[in-house]
């Protein structure tokens, strides 16, 4: 038996001893795995998970330094952009799209976000928020895994999230790397590559408990008026996805060939200093590059500075945000040269996130060739709040779904188009989305193959 049909025989898993305890190690996508384009399992067909995640950061970037002066691919590299000169032909950058607010009063730093990510803009903070286009593809590619969907932030705050479900509902973020590591790697997780699966007992129980509480939902909910019967719909819709998950927990997780345990990180500091935020986000990256690998989740949303950027550099108490408005724009320079350092640190922790995920390895290509990325920031120029230029970029194929190394211009064009765009480059069958002057059935046909 060769060396290759043995080790797929064995389930892409190295068993041994160490201390009495039995061990086992999950491989990577070896080419043996793979078919010849190494895009699915060579011994099934079956082709190889998409995944997507969101990567936000807020006060946008400064206005002609980071827009490329050329369109298509080969695009040039603006001064706020270098950082992504390793992964340029992995990466879109889209210029030029705004967010229209017909007529409702602006919220800054939500109005942007919102109507990017939901395509549609609410009349008040909080209320009335549409689901988020990360939500809308979690339901279709996140609910055969453990966990439909992982959110973290960098901030230190839980509520930094740019996760919306609908209503005034968001998905809390993670804060801490360590956490997730236990959350995701702990004791709870079964190696997918493992030849045996013993049910968890606290998951049966915690099914039978969700399972148990039906009919005495349906007798609390008669006595109840419509208004309050739509907030408890929301809940038990949330509910219903958590035992959903549950579900698949309870069945033997399909083989991940790419899955390896990552190391497990101390416990680390985290506030709004932006070097304790770097670190964290890192280490985030890291452990969501590996979460994808071993098809815990496939639908991520990473938040790096909050909407506002609340963000400082160590030792000083003025903020990025702060700056974006207080600092005075340096006359030979053309632009804020305190705020703009924080842009600097923005994109090359961009670029930190895709490289994560780039350096998993999967036959001839990456991690990275199956995962959709979209980043996105809530504001064109921070210092007056404008919601025309977004910053965004676009990282990975998501399975060949997406070509890539290209700069889009949209000159005006409503920002909700990438939303569209992201839901059909991962199989969402949608063909119109938004609201208002929002609402847009143009997807990006220069980067959907």
């Amino acid at each position: 038996m060769s060396a290759a049909n043995m080790l797929a025989s064995r389930r892409r898993v190295l068993r041994g001893v160490m201390s009495g305890t039995a061990v086992s190690v999950g491989l990577p996508f070896l080419n043996c795995f793979l078919n010849e384009s190494g895009t699915a399992l060579a011994a099934t067909g079956q082709t190889l998970p998409t995944c997507f995640g969101t990567w936000f950061w807020g006060c946008g970037l400064n206005p002609g330094r980071w827009e490329p002066n050329t369109l298509g691919a080969d695009y040039d590299l603006p001064p706020e952009v270098t950082a992504l000169a390793p992964i340029k032909s992995k990466v879109n950058i889209l210029s030029g799209f705004k967010v229209f607010t017909d007529g409702k009063a602006q919220q800054p730093h939500h109005t942007g976000n919102l109507g990017i990510l939901t395509g549609h803009v609410s009349k008040n903070a909080g209320q009335d928020v549409h689901p988020s286009v990360d939500n809308l593809i979690a339901d279709l590619i996140g609910t055969k895994t453990r966990f439909k969907s992982v959110e973290v932030t960098a901030t230190g705050n839980a509520r930094h999230t740019q996760s919306y479900r609908g209503g005034s509902v968001v998905n809390p973020a993670e804060v801490s790397p360590a956490a997730l590591y236990t959350r995701i790697f702990g004791s709870e997780f079964q190696d997918p590559n493992a030849a045996d699966f013993t049910p968890d007992p606290k998951v049966m129980a915690r099914r039978s408990v969700l399972s148990g509480i039906n009919e005495q939902r349906k007798d609390f909910e008669r006595h109840l008026g419509s208004e309050d019967k739509v907030r408890l719909d929301e809940y038990f819709t949330s509910l219903r996805q958590f035992e959903q998950q549950l579900d698949f927990q309870l069945q033997k997780p399909p083989p991940a060939e790419a899955c390896m345990m990552p190391k497990e990180p101390g416990q680390t500091p985290y506030s709004l200093d932006i070097e304790e935020a770097t670190t964290n986000h890192e280490l985030f990256a890291d452990l969501l590059a590996y979460a994808l690998a071993c098809n815990q989740t496939r639908v991520f949303n990473m938040v790096f500075t909050d909407e506002q950027s609340t963000v400082r550099r160590p030792g000083t108490t003025t903020t990025h945000h702060i700056l974006t408005h207080e600092e005075a724009v340096d006359e030979d320079l053309g632009y804020q040269p305190m705020a703009t350092w924080f842009c600097n640190r923005i994109v090359e922790q961009f670029a930190y996130m895709v490289k994560a995920l780039d350096g998993i390895r999967e036959g001839d290509g990456t991690l990275l060739d199956r995962t959709l990325v979209f980043g996105l920031s809530e504001t064109g120029f921070a210092k007056v709040h404008s919601l025309e230029n977004i910053p965004m970029f676009t990282a990975g194929s998501g399975g060949g779904r997406v070509r890539t190394g290209m700069h889009v211009s949209a000159k005006g064009d409503p920002g909700s188009r990438v939303g569209l765009t992201m839901q059909q480059a991962m199989g969402v069958p949608v063909t119109t989305w938004g609201t208002d002057s929002l609402q847009t059935s143009k997807a990006i046909s220069e980067i959907l193959v």
